[in-house]
Protein backbone atom coordinates (compact mmCIF):
# COMPACT_ATOMS: atom_id res chain seq x y z
CA UNK A 1 0.00 0.00 0.00
CA UNK A 2 2.81 2.40 0.84
CA UNK A 3 4.52 1.97 -2.53
CA UNK A 4 1.22 2.36 -4.39
CA UNK A 5 0.04 5.39 -2.42
CA UNK A 6 3.40 7.17 -2.61
CA UNK A 7 3.65 6.40 -6.32
CA UNK A 8 0.24 7.97 -6.89
CA UNK A 9 1.24 10.90 -4.68
CA UNK A 10 4.39 11.43 -6.77
CA UNK A 11 2.40 11.33 -10.00
CA UNK A 12 -0.14 13.84 -8.72
CA UNK A 13 2.55 16.19 -7.38
CA UNK A 14 4.39 16.00 -10.72
CA UNK A 15 1.34 16.81 -12.82
CA UNK A 16 -0.55 19.33 -10.68
CA UNK A 17 0.73 22.82 -11.42
CA UNK A 18 1.06 24.29 -7.95
CA UNK A 19 4.20 25.46 -6.19
CA UNK A 20 5.76 23.25 -3.50
CA UNK A 21 4.85 25.34 -0.46
CA UNK A 22 1.34 26.11 -1.75
CA UNK A 23 0.77 22.42 -2.47
CA UNK A 24 1.92 21.45 1.00
CA UNK A 25 -0.48 24.03 2.45
CA UNK A 26 -3.38 22.47 0.50
CA UNK A 27 -2.36 18.92 1.53
CA UNK A 28 -2.01 19.93 5.17
CA UNK A 29 -5.34 21.74 5.10
CA UNK A 30 -7.02 18.62 3.75
CA UNK A 31 -5.54 16.46 6.52
CA UNK A 32 -6.04 18.98 9.33
CA UNK A 33 -9.62 18.01 10.28
CA UNK A 34 -8.73 14.31 10.52
CA UNK A 35 -5.58 15.05 12.52
CA UNK A 36 -7.42 17.33 14.94
CA UNK A 37 -10.14 14.75 15.56
CA UNK A 38 -7.48 12.13 16.27
CA UNK A 39 -5.47 14.44 18.57
CA UNK A 40 -8.61 15.39 20.50
CA UNK A 41 -9.47 11.70 20.84
CA UNK A 42 -5.97 10.97 22.22
CA UNK A 43 -6.20 13.89 24.66
CA UNK A 44 -9.62 12.77 25.95
CA UNK A 45 -8.38 9.18 26.28
CA UNK A 46 -5.33 10.39 28.25
CA UNK A 47 -2.90 9.17 25.61
CA UNK A 48 -1.82 12.52 24.15
CA UNK A 49 1.80 13.68 24.25
CA UNK A 50 1.64 17.43 23.79
CA UNK A 51 1.48 19.30 27.09
CA UNK A 52 1.97 16.19 29.23
CA UNK A 53 5.74 16.38 29.77
CA UNK A 54 8.16 19.32 29.87
CA UNK A 55 8.46 22.25 27.45
CA UNK A 56 11.45 20.77 25.64
CA UNK A 57 9.31 17.76 24.72
CA UNK A 58 6.56 20.07 23.44
CA UNK A 59 9.15 22.06 21.46
CA UNK A 60 10.47 18.88 19.85
CA UNK A 61 6.93 17.86 18.91
CA UNK A 62 6.27 21.27 17.33
CA UNK A 63 9.59 21.27 15.45
CA UNK A 64 8.91 17.81 14.07
CA UNK A 65 6.48 19.48 11.68
CA UNK A 66 9.36 21.34 10.03
CA UNK A 67 11.39 18.15 9.85
CA UNK A 68 8.43 16.52 8.10
CA UNK A 69 7.54 19.44 5.81
CA UNK A 70 11.01 20.19 4.44
CA UNK A 71 11.49 16.81 2.68
CA UNK A 72 7.98 17.03 1.22
CA UNK A 73 8.73 20.46 -0.23
CA UNK A 74 12.05 19.22 -1.61
CA UNK A 75 10.38 16.10 -3.06
CA UNK A 76 7.78 18.19 -4.88
CA UNK A 77 10.45 20.47 -6.30
CA UNK A 78 12.49 17.49 -7.48
CA UNK A 79 9.45 15.66 -8.87
CA UNK A 80 8.89 18.43 -11.38
CA UNK A 81 12.46 18.28 -12.63
CA UNK A 82 13.03 14.52 -12.79
CA UNK A 83 11.48 11.70 -14.78
CA UNK A 84 9.08 9.48 -12.82
CA UNK A 85 11.37 6.47 -13.37
CA UNK A 86 14.22 8.39 -11.71
CA UNK A 87 12.00 9.33 -8.78
CA UNK A 88 10.91 5.71 -8.46
CA UNK A 89 14.51 4.54 -8.38
CA UNK A 90 15.39 7.01 -5.62
CA UNK A 91 12.46 5.75 -3.56
CA UNK A 92 14.44 2.53 -3.00
CA UNK A 93 17.45 4.29 -1.53
CA UNK A 94 15.92 5.44 1.78
CA UNK A 95 14.37 2.07 2.72
CA UNK A 96 17.60 0.31 1.76
CA UNK A 97 19.60 2.68 3.96
CA UNK A 98 17.14 2.12 6.81
CA UNK A 99 17.51 -1.62 6.34
CA UNK A 100 21.32 -1.43 6.40
CA UNK A 101 21.24 0.85 9.44
CA UNK A 102 18.93 -1.56 11.25
CA UNK A 103 21.18 -4.53 10.56
CA UNK A 104 24.62 -2.98 11.09
CA UNK A 105 23.95 -0.28 13.69
CA UNK A 106 21.09 -1.75 15.70
CA UNK A 107 21.80 -5.46 15.35
CA UNK A 108 18.52 -6.46 13.72
CA UNK A 109 18.54 -10.06 12.49
CA UNK A 110 19.52 -10.58 8.85
CA UNK A 111 18.04 -13.83 7.65
CA UNK A 112 18.39 -15.65 4.34
CA UNK A 113 14.94 -14.38 3.44
CA UNK A 114 16.11 -10.79 3.96
CA UNK A 115 19.19 -11.44 1.82
CA UNK A 116 17.20 -12.96 -1.03
CA UNK A 117 14.64 -10.15 -0.93
CA UNK A 118 17.32 -7.46 -0.83
CA UNK A 119 19.24 -9.06 -3.73
CA UNK A 120 16.10 -9.46 -5.85
CA UNK A 121 15.06 -5.84 -5.39
CA UNK A 122 18.49 -4.45 -6.23
CA UNK A 123 19.00 -6.90 -9.11
CA UNK A 124 15.72 -5.70 -10.60
CA UNK A 125 16.83 -2.09 -10.15
CA UNK A 126 20.19 -2.84 -11.79
CA UNK A 127 18.45 -4.49 -14.78
CA UNK A 128 16.07 -1.54 -15.07
CA UNK A 129 18.95 0.95 -14.91
CA UNK A 130 21.06 -0.91 -17.49
CA UNK A 131 18.06 -1.20 -19.81
CA UNK A 132 17.34 2.52 -19.43
CA UNK A 133 20.96 3.43 -20.16
CA UNK A 134 21.05 1.18 -23.22
CA UNK A 135 17.79 2.66 -24.49
CA UNK A 136 19.08 6.18 -23.93
CA UNK A 137 22.29 5.44 -25.85
CA UNK A 138 20.33 3.97 -28.78
CA UNK A 139 18.07 7.02 -28.82
CA UNK A 140 21.08 9.36 -28.83
CA UNK A 141 22.80 7.59 -31.70
CA UNK A 142 25.53 6.14 -29.51
CA UNK A 143 26.54 9.43 -27.87
CA UNK A 144 25.51 10.66 -24.42
CA UNK A 145 21.95 11.91 -24.39
CA UNK A 146 21.02 15.42 -23.30
CA UNK A 147 19.41 15.71 -19.86
CA UNK A 148 15.61 15.54 -19.91
CA UNK A 149 13.66 18.66 -18.96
Amino acid sequence: MLAFSFGIYGLIRKTVRIESVDGLLVETGMMLPLALVYLIYLAVAGQGSFGTLDRSHDLLLALSGIVTAAPLIWFTSAARRLKLSTIGFFQYIAPSCHFLLAVFAFGEPFTTTHLVTFLLIWTALAIFTLQSLAQRRRGAGGRAAEPAD
